[in-house]
């Protein structure tokens, strides 16, 4: 069945960076578009990054523009979300999701697969 294993989360001083990686299995990676959200406590989850199937587009919402990079290995059926300058707001369960296309990826109900989650804890 198919499976997305989210890694890297952790606890981090503000600042500071982290890697999250998101491994998937038993899907043909390189026909989904991936996409990175994100949900704090008592908030909605909120969409933070996307890459199109091949890596040649990518978006990230302003929030976290020049500080977060989204990039996928198709070899490695990974997709990874690079955070640096990482900011208390920044703290939530980070979730890799997996969708046809990158058009219209805000859209959390139209992913047809989701990871378990990462927690990022930023401290100021």
């Amino acid at each position: 069945q198919v499976q997305l294993v989210e890694s890297g989360g952790g606890l981090v001083q503000a600042g500071g960076s982290l890697r999250l990686s998101c491994a998937a299995s038993g899907l043909t990676f390189n026909t989904y578009a991936m996409g990175w959200f994100r949900q704090a406590p008592g908030k909605e989850r909120e969409f933070v990054a996307g890459i199109s199937r091949t890596g040649e587009n990518t978006y990230v919402i302003e929030s976290v523009k020049g500080r977060f990079t989204v990039s996928r290995d198709n070899a490695k059926n990974t997709v990874y979300l690079i955070m640096n300058n990482l900011k208390p707001e920044d703290t939530a369960v980070y979730y890799c999701g997996a969708r046809e296309w990158l058009y219209g990826a805000r859209d959390p109900s139209t992913y047809d697969y989701w990871g378990q989650g990462t927690q990022v804890t930023v401290s100021s």
